[in-house]
């Protein structure tokens, strides 16, 4: 059954899983841990690929290390993401992107138990030893590597290719981007690489070093395939694909250029069989340089928010919304208290610019936000009823998140929508909203992701708090003209803007 899996291997647990939330900030230098006279990346290859890597790997393999961690006693709390872990009930679709390359993969397989979810999982009750790579940033011991490789850890051993074994602790870790900082103990000096301060090219060369099934020191090779993946992982998924063969036990290992820096860091494949395809994925140097930075200091990443939910603009929401393309974020709810709820932004906003750069999609204004830091100011651009509005703000602090709540509506007094729109209504126990209580398979509402507890509180600018009001405003939108009409649609506690085809459309 194919599946996004991480690299690295629990010697005592065979189910495989997804590593967790990734991609994170973007710095466009290195202030941290650059040690010009010392590092080993400072001598390039210059040397045609053709004629080997063997200098390359000579230079870079000592700062490249073998990571084991020893597992405590683990509860039985799901949890998403991590490494190799347990596998508890059906496996689900990752909720990815619309426009995900993987998505139409996933939506191939409804009867293996996907659903439009992510993947979730269980620690094991009793310890175990998951094995996995990483690399040496500074000459002091600090070292690189993967959440899932660490989390739950009451011991990390790091052996180095002399097969010298270090015990280390865990300086800082940072679930949102699946990164880890350890520090070796002891005064011992190590070798170790720099990050690149180049993005790297797509076709560029890539050395990939780490300790797939506990072969430590292997050398795969390939290309980056593509830049800026996004595989539903994470709020900041911006990975870079490789083709260099990794597989479990890869993970916090590094990517290298011919110049023998850091481009990336291993930390999931796309498999059919739990081994190495030529689809796999690398955290960006440049996405992880400030999370270290910030690991390395307060032993925890702090993060700008806006306080917006967020979700992309489709050319349908485009056209439903009056905006002129399908670009920047729409804004699907407003957090209360947030910076952008005091600056004025409202639902059904489209966020087009952040301190006057064109925004792309929601990641890359996620990504952005998350790196300004708190307190900081901001001038953020919206559409609202087809003109441009600007507001200042105060970026606040990223809160801690909180769990979703699932819908639970009144089954009573249930009024069938037409069968056009594929969906049975009926009135919210509150009176805010309309409830969805099923959803016709193959409908258009189930090709948009309707599903049964949804709450729609919107068609268009317009609140709807009875079925029949629901359908009459889509209708009216259908008499129009219009080819799609936008609905504002609650799951749990997350919000969302649906364009539904209209019958014209």
């Amino acid at each position: 059954m194919n599946k996004l899996l991480p690299t690295s291997r629990r010697r005592t647990v065979s189910a495989l899983a997804i590593a967790g939330l990734l991609g994170a900030t973007s710095l466009a230098t290195i202030t941290a841990f650059d040690h010009p006279t010392s590092a080993i990346a400072q001598t390039a290859i210059t040397r045609a690929p053709a004629e080997g890597f063997g200098d390359l790997v000579e230079k870079v393999m000592p700062a490249v290390v073998s990571v084991e961690a020893k597992l405590g006693v683990q509860t039985s709390a799901n949890i998403q993401g991590g490494d190799d872990e347990e596998q508890s009930g059906p496996q689900q679709m990752p909720d990815l992107p619309p426009d995900s390359p993987f998505r139409q993969f996933f939506e191939q397989f409804p009867k293996r138990g996907f659903g439009g979810q992510p993947f979730e999982f269980q620690r094991p009750r009793s310890g175990g030893v998951a094995q996995g790579s990483g690399f040496f940033i500074s000459d002091d011991g600090y070292v690189v590597t993967n959440n899932h490789v660490v989390k739950g850890a009451s011991e990390v051993t790091v052996k180095v290719s002399s097969d010298r074994e270090y015990k280390a602790k865990i300086v800082g870790t940072d679930p949102k981007t699946d990164l880890a900082l350890l520090k070796v103990e002891g005064s011992e000096r190590f070798s170790y690489v720099n990050f690149s301060a180049k993005a790297p090219r797509v076709g560029d060369w890539v050395i990939a070093v780490g300790n797939p099934f506990g072969l430590g020191g292997t050398v795969t090779t390939g290309i980056v395939s593509a830049r800026g993946r996004n595989i539903g992982n994470g709020p900041y998924d911006d990975f870079l694909q490789i083709d260099a063969p990794i597989n479990r036990g890869n993970s916090g290992g590094p990517a290298f250029n011919l110049d023998g820096e850091v481009i990336g860091i291993n930390t999931a494949i796309f498999s059919p069989s739990g081994g190495s395809i030529g689809i796999g994925f690398a955290i960006p140097a440049a996405e992880a340089v400030h999370v270290i930075e910030d690991l390395k200091d307060k032993g925890s990443v702090t993060r700008g928010w806006l306080g917006v939910q967020i979700q992309p603009i489709t050319d349908e929401i485009a056209d439903s919304a009056g905006l002129k393309q399908s670009e920047g974020a729409l804004v699907a709810d407003v957090t209360a208290e947030s910076p952008a709820l005091k600056a004025g932004i409202k639902i059904g906003d489209a966020i087009v610019r952040l301190d006057g750069e064109t925004v792309k999609d929601p990641s890359d204004l996620a990504r952005r936000v998350a790196r300004i830091s708190p307190g900081k100011p901001a001038k953020v651009t919206v559409m609202r009823d087809g003109s441009e509005r600007q507001v200042e703000l105060t970026i606040g602090s990223m809160p801690t998140d909180q769990k979703e709540a699932n819908a639970k509506p009144d089954t009573e007094e249930a009024t069938p929508a037409k069968p056009k729109l594929g969906l049975t209504l009926e009135k919210s126990s509150d009176g805010h909203g309309v409830v969805v209580s099923a959803v016709e398979p193959e409908s258009p509402a189930a090709s948009k992701g309707f599903r049964a507890g949804d709450v729609v509180l919107k068609v268009g600018n317009v609140d709807v708090n009875d079925p029949t009001a629901l359908v009459a405003a889509i209708e009216q939108a259908s008499k129009d003209g219009h080819k799609n009409v936008l609905l504002l649609v609650r799951s749990g506690e997350r919000q969302r803007f649906v364009a539904l085809p209209t019958a014209k459309g």
